[in-house]
């Protein structure tokens, strides 16, 4: 369908097309004419910020729930400090700071944790108590406050001005931007996006982008690419100018009472992100949609508008200019869609910015601009990477259904382990129904419900949410202590597993792993998969299961990732086929000290050390089937992971039940796996590592085949890495004092400075305290004398804690546990 207004002419070749002109895309064009890419064009359907931009509230926030996040929103702060010099373009920005309230404890220790978080690069907060909260708002109460944080280099702009302002810039780079011009298609070829068509003509290009902001999901699923997004409605109200309303008062967030507070010209916006939003454009969005509001809802806004009297009470008697209600595109998890789309090559996706499009966009604009200029992506981006969506993600229903939550996750308290209570139940394992007998309960990850814990004295197994002790602590603890001390069986159907085949699946697999997979069949080789640059794409399993035959098992949110991945690596000419068998198996794994004493019995097949050593896997008989058992581990005890073809799975999982002695194997959920790996030191790909890690600086030399023939992606690298030395390590620690507990972000300092955070952290129970893993940084280089001599604590909630530092597992250094 034709644009209302007749397209120009566009450029029939060009090296970059970007769909799209809001602040995303015109943020890509300007950031690639900065970097020497300046043969861009840049689409836009109606006029520029006309989708969702043009009604943003403007609030430029720097501290985001992740490292990343945040220096990606820094950048984006600081560059926008110097756009309006650089392009004579006005943008509004005032630096006049942000203060976040807290009205219960939980939040309170929300706020202090990101604080904490902040200051391991630099960015300055202030703790508040709720008298310091109201010398910053004199207008608000402190009724009910715990206090807060204030963020003095926080701000707000004009969404409409940045936006022309980065599109100045990037006109004034080389790129040509086009509105009024409808893209109606993703040209694609041989599998690659080579253009698109659009009222002004076709354009041919080597990259073509999608910024098109709630528009997305439509455009991209004509090509078959996944973009999970949904609109909903956004409501916010301008106020009557009032008295105390002053240009210096901060942006206000009362996250408790779901409401923000941004002064205007002397009246106050008060927007919101009510606990359960309102989804829109269900059917579809019109196509004339431009500039447009949705009808008015009081009654959905009158609860915020309440709560926000109390908070601030002159708004009782001040009148309301505006009510304002526009659609936003929000994502399953609040986390935006960025790189490359696995399903169709050169296409990249930058969407789904969840309301903080403007905060963020400086940074989104760089990100992808080196992604596209590079190859690879600047910096570890894999909570907002694309490739984290499995396609069930893209349904109409599922994104109804979720986005009502995600929209009021926003602002509510991030707790740790923390469960979506919408579109639940999307894949479940065959044995499903097992757990919920026997007391799970159940998480979601990737769309499995797998148990995370069992409730063992017939209470209802529901999360309580806490920063300390959660209600499950103590069932967890007796499972894990149960595999520690006897054995557990834990159900790890939710694996993402590969079968690559063909006779060049060796030569093929080879050059991907860093470790040498030319074994004989029957066993298993831990690997990880590296760019480049030696970073660590992933961390895996390969199993050979005949001459031309491997198997391959990952994580399960790294199912799209990592299929891409080996996808993209096998060559046209390769004798290779690549197929994903994830739902084709049941995995239950039998782990702990008495793993042998439990299974020898209930099979024929010798599962003594001598013939069944660690890294072996074979066919088995148990019950009336067989299973593929693989001796490996990743909570650090003896044991195997059975693989089930599916169909068989209940059967023997009710051999095993049926065959359990004096009360073991105990049910463990995915908890107990948590901290048991943590106790042994196992990485966690995207936490601990990622592809800005190398197997060096994470620990994991011992997997790297050197001189293996052909040698394999990273090598020379990690060549260069090993002759310079180590700048940084991943560290192991345990908190002296048995009562805190870490989850990720906090952190780590050695004779009191910083030198580094922590990537993930549990309670360990067979070690009395809490541990984590974390790297420790420094100029001069990290060795084991560093690490030992140092003095090392960590910083929980405002409060330093003395912690034990090693480069070696806590737990069981020398693997005689996992190998006996």
């Amino acid at each position: 369908m034709a644009s209302a207004t007749k397209a120009k002419k566009v450029p029939g070749k060009v090296d970059v097309v970007i769909v799209g002109g809001g602040v995303i895309g015109c943020a890509i064009a300007y950031h690639l004419t900065k970097i020497g890419i300046t043969n861009v064009v840049l689409l836009e359907r109606k006029k520029l910020t006309s989708g969702t931009t043009w009604h943003a509230a403007g609030l430029i926030g720097q501290l985001r729930d992740s490292q990343n996040m945040t220096r990606l929103a820094k950048y984006t702060a600081e560059l926008y400090l110097g756009l309006e010099a650089e392009t004579d373009q006005a943008i509004g920005y005032k630096v006049n700071g942000s203060l976040s309230l807290a009205t219960s404890d939980g939040r309170m220790e929300d706020l202090v944790r990101r604080a904490d978080m902040a200051r391991v690069f630099g960015l300055h907060v202030d703790v508040l108590g709720p008298d310091g909260c109201k010398d910053h708002y004199p207008l608000i109460t402190t009724k009910g406050l715990k206090g807060g944080i204030f963020v003095p280099s926080d701000g707000q702009a004009d969404p409409v001005g940045i936006t022309q302002a980065m599109a100045k810039g990037a006109r004034m780079g080389g790129a040509k931007i086009f509105e009024d011009t409808l893209v109606t298609e993703i040209s694609v070829e041989d599998g690659k996006a080579v253009g698109v068509v659009s009222g002004g003509g076709e354009v041919r290009a080597k990259h073509v982008v999608l910024a098109c902001g709630m528009w997305t999901r439509t455009l991209a699923a004509t090509a078959g690419v996944n973009v999970p997004l949904h609109a909903c409605e956004h409501f916010y109200i301008v106020t009557e100018p009032f008295e105390g309303v002053t240009p210096d008062l901060p942006v206000l967030r009362d996250y408790d009472s779901w409401s923000y507070f941004k002064e205007d010209a002397g009246k106050i916006l008060l927007g919101a992100f009510e606990p359960v939003a309102k989804p829109w454009g269900m059917e579809g969005i019109p196509e004339d949609f431009s500039f447009d509001q949705l009808p008015d809802d009081f009654e959905h806004f009158e609860p915020v508008l309440i709560k926000a009297i109390e908070r601030m009470p002159a708004l009782e008697h001040a009148g309301i200019q505006t009510f304002f209600c526009g659609p936003e595109s929000f994502t399953p998890d609040d986390r935006y869609h960025l790189g490359p789309a696995p399903e169709v090559g050169n296409l990249f996706v930058a969407a789904g910015l969840n309301s903080i499009g403007i905060q963020s966009a400086a940074g989104i604009g760089k990100m992808l601009a080196d992604w596209i200029h590079d190859g690879y992506p600047p910096m570890d981006l894999n909570s907002v990477d694309i490739r984290r969506n499995m396609p069930f993600h893209s349904n109409g229903r599922f994104l109804h259904d979720r986005v009502k939550e995600t929209l009021g996750l926003l602002y509510a308290v991030r707790w740790p382990y923390y469960q979506y209570t919408t579109s639940r139940g999307v894949r479940r394992t065959p044995l499903h129904e097992k757990h919920v007998t026997q007391g799970a309960c159940f998480g979601e990850v990737g769309g499995w419900e797998r148990p995370n814990w069992y409730s063992s004295d017939g209470s209802v197994p529901t999360y309580e949410y806490s920063f300390t002790r959660q209600n499950w602590f103590e069932f967890s603890a007796n499972e894990h202590m149960a595999v520690r001390e006897k054995v557990g069986l834990m159900d790890m159907t939710s694996f993402a597993k590969y079968r690559v085949q063909g006779s060049d699946a060796e030569s093929v697999l080879n050059k991907i792993c860093a470790n040498n997979v030319a074994v004989e069949s029957g066993r298993i080789v831990y690997s990880q998969w590296l760019n480049d640059k030696g970073g660590i794409e992933a961390d895996l399993t390969v199993t050979r299961l005949a001459p031309d035959d491997y198997l391959v098992v990952t994580s399960a949110t790294s199912q799209t990732r990592d299929l891409h991945w080996l996808s993209n690596h096998i060559a046209d000419d390769d004798r290779v086929v690549l197929t994903d068998v994830t739902s084709a198996y049941a995995v239950l794994a039998i782990m702990g000290p008495k793993a042998r004493d439990f299974l020898q019995p209930l099979t024929s097949d010798n599962l003594s050390n001598d013939t069944f050593p660690f890294g072996t896997s074979r066919e088995i008989e148990i019950g009336y089937a067989h299973a593929r058992a693989s001796r490996i581990t990743y909570v650090g005890e003896l044991g195997w992971e059975l693989y089930i073809p599916t169909e068989y799975a209940a059967g023997i999982y009710e051999f095993l039940v049926e065959n359990t002695t004096g009360g073991f194997p105990t049910h463990v959920g995915m908890h107990a796996v948590n901290s048991l790996r943590m106790e042994k030191a196992y990485r966690h790909w995207g936490h601990d590592i990622s592809d800005e890690e190398t197997p060096l600086e994470a620990g994991l030399g011992f997997s790297i085949a050197w001189d293996k023939p052909g040698g394999f992606i990273g090598r020379e690298a990690l060549l260069r890495q090993r002759e310079k030395g180590l700048q940084k390590r991943l560290v192991q620690f345990k908190i002296n004092d048995p009562e805190p507990i870490i989850y990720h972000n906090e952190p780590i300092y050695r004779d009191g400075t910083i030198t580094g955070y922590v990537t993930s952290g549990v309670y360990g129970h067979a070690l009395g305290g809490a541990v984590g893993l974390g790297y420790v940084s420094n100029a001069d280089g990290v060795s084991n004398d560093f690490v030992h001599d140092g003095h090392f604590e960590i910083e929980v909630a405002g409060k330093k804690y003395n912690a034990d530092a090693s480069l070696r597992p806590l737990y069981d250094p020398d693997n005689e546990r996992v190998r006996c």
